[in-house]
């Protein structure tokens, strides 16, 4: 026996979908839509539903019970941009998913599936139909106090899909007219049934005691341990006949989280190597091995593209992609549905190399610059960096290297690391010191030499580990400023650092060892897409990448522009 009530209890029972998708088209105003409405009263009319290859042999299809869910959901209306205050139209990817959700059920008339996980790019529409369905679920599953959440890493977050839920509500008369909206607890309580939809968020993570109809998981990718996760899908709707899990994400980059867990397991069921009944998988990505640049995987993987996104975006964001390693990652992950490294090799070094223009020591004296300090371990080797910012418009950020090494570490590092620091020794592009450590006291009378042949305005340093080093030189006279080497200070430099040489306004004079250094960095992006140089993925040392990336930052918070101290 199926969970049925009685039919009065829902107040969308009975509609014909038919029916309703022809007041759609008497509602349309706007004439674009009127295709596209025309098209979809036709496929229904016509087409024959094919149910999930996933449906057992002891399920069947209920049409009257997909219908119903489609109808329900149709019967919504957009709430942002172009398609806002229009009818809420499936496309043929949601409403495969919709039917198989609700219309696939078990001999004893549940529903087989009670959790579904869709991976699908950005701008697809996944919000929208978590809302839709969210609101299905408290409004005309026919479930008496149905408790319905919406759960995400944080309270903004979550209350994507709910807001996109209300607007549903003020713009539908029959629902407006049985749901209060509760704005302050991002609460929507329907009254018949006395059944609420909340949002919540990863700080309830310990929160017990929740009795869960519906759980609509946002962004999973951002989830920043199972914990919340676990409480809401392990246990939490026991005693309810058919609850449903609907997680949606887009990839993420994180292969120790609870969002590559699940992914993992709806690959494994798509390709046939585990079994779940009750999951219903739904993954939108690319292969690995795709062009990332062809519109035919873009439209492969965005099964929206044309419709709730213009292809031009794609275009757009994919040429800039083209130009930064970075962003083609960010591009793969977002728009591609790829599950991409956190680390990625960074700078195209043919457009460093390209930066190479002289660099005269001796004409940049008593120019202004900005130094960026960054101390290894004394048994390691030290950078410092000078940039000279341009005096007009038209000129460029030229950079003045240091490097001090061990001399006694110097043939180990040789031998070990198959580097050529005796080489570069000899030729001037790295300085040793006595003994086996970096005598600090050296590099401080060399930047003091260095004070009085160029303006330094300002000297930022790592806080790790340069403490005394850094009073020293403020005993010098220099102004020496902290710099975090988390995303918030490094993202912003960094990514200047690459516009400046992709755009050719950059001038390093080739320096071997800092060329060296370029190519040996890893970039680390975090969700939001900053960036870092990652000193534990990189190949090799990268000080002097850090040590520029600071002082290009000082530079650029200073306006930008030298000028000659006379």
């Amino acid at each position: 026996m199926g969970q049925r009530v009685d039919a009065g209890r829902s107040i969308w029972r009975g509609h014909d979908p038919q029916a309703v998708i022809q007041s759609d088209l008497q509602a349309a105003q706007a004439a674009f839509l009127l295709p596209i409405l025309e098209r979809r009263l036709r496929l229904a009319r016509t087409k024959r539903f094919q149910p999930t290859e996933f449906m057992l042999p002891a399920s069947h299809y209920d049409k009257a019970r997909a219908d119903h869910a489609v109808a329900f959901i149709q019967s919504l209306k957009h709430t942002k941009g172009v398609w806002a205050g229009q009818p809420f139209l499936l496309f043929d990817w949601q409403e495969q998913i919709i039917r198989d959700l609700f219309g696939v059920v078990k001999g004893n008339g549940y529903r087989q599936f009670n959790t579904a996980f869709v991976e699908i790019c950005k701008k697809a529409g996944k919000s929208e139909l978590a809302a839709a369905v969210a609101l299905y679920m408290l409004c005309a599953d026919e479930e008496e106090g149905a408790e319905i959440y919406g759960c995400a890493n944080d309270r903004a977050q979550a209350s994507i899909v709910f807001d996109v839920a209300k607007d549903m509500v003020l713009q539908s008369p029959a629902l407006l007219k049985r749901i209060k909206i509760v704005e302050s607890q991002k609460r929507l309580v329907y009254t018949p049934t006395r059944s609420i939809y909340q949002a919540l968020s990863s700080e309830v993570a310990s929160k017990y005691g929740y009795n869960v109809h519906a759980c609509i998981f946002d962004e999973l990718l951002g989830q920043p341990n199972r914990k919340l996760f676990d409480v809401m899908t392990k246990g939490s709707g026991a005693a309810r006949k058919q609850p449903l899990n609907f997680v949606i994400t887009t990839a993420g980059s994180d292969k120790n989280s609870i969002c590559y867990e699940v992914h993992s397991k709806a690959t494994d069921i798509l390709e046939g190597r585990k079994h779940d009944s009750t999951f219903y998988p739904v993954v939108y990505g690319a292969p690995t091995e795709a062009d990332w640049t062809d519109p035919k995987v873009w439209r492969s993987v965005n099964p929206s593209l044309g419709k709730t996104v213009d292809p031009e975006f794609y275009r757009a964001a994919c040429e800039s992609a083209k130009q930064n390693p970075a962003e083609e990652m960010q591009f793969r992950q977002f728009f591609l549905c790829q599950w991409t490294s956190t680390t990625v090799r960074w700078m195209p070094m043919d457009k460093w190399d390209a930066c190479a223009f002289p660099v005269d020591p001796e004409g940049l004296r008593g120019h202004v610059c900005y130094g960026g300090l960054d101390l290894s371990s004394t048994t390691d080797i030290t950078a410092f960096v000078l940039v000279f910012p341009p005096e007009d418009e038209e000129g460029k950020y030229e950079i003045l290297p240091f490097f001090w090494l061990p001399e006694e570490n110097v043939d180990l590092r040789v031998r070990r690391d198959h580097v050529p620091y005796d080489i570069w020794a000899k030729q001037g592009y790295v300085f040793t010191t006595e003994g086996n450590v970096v005598h600090y006291g050296f590099i401080e009378e060399f930047i003091e030499e260095l004070g009085t042949k160029y303006n330094i305005q300002e000297i930022a340093f790592d806080r790790w580990g340069a403490v005394q080093m850094t009073q020293n030189l403020e005993g010098l006279g220099f102004t020496v400023v902290p710099f975090g080497q988390g995303y918030k200070d490094m993202s912003p430099p960094t990514k200047e650092l690459m516009k400046l040489t992709l755009e050719k306004k950059l001038a390093h004079g080739g320096h071997p060892v800092l060329r060296w250094m370029v190519d040996n960095v890893a970039i680390r992006t975090d969700p939001a897409g900053n960036i870092k140089a990652d000193k534990e993925k990189s190949t090799e040392k990268i000080d002097g990448v850090v040590a520029t990336i600071m002082a290009l930052d000082r530079a650029i918070r200073h306006g930008g522009r030298g000028r000659v101290c006379v």
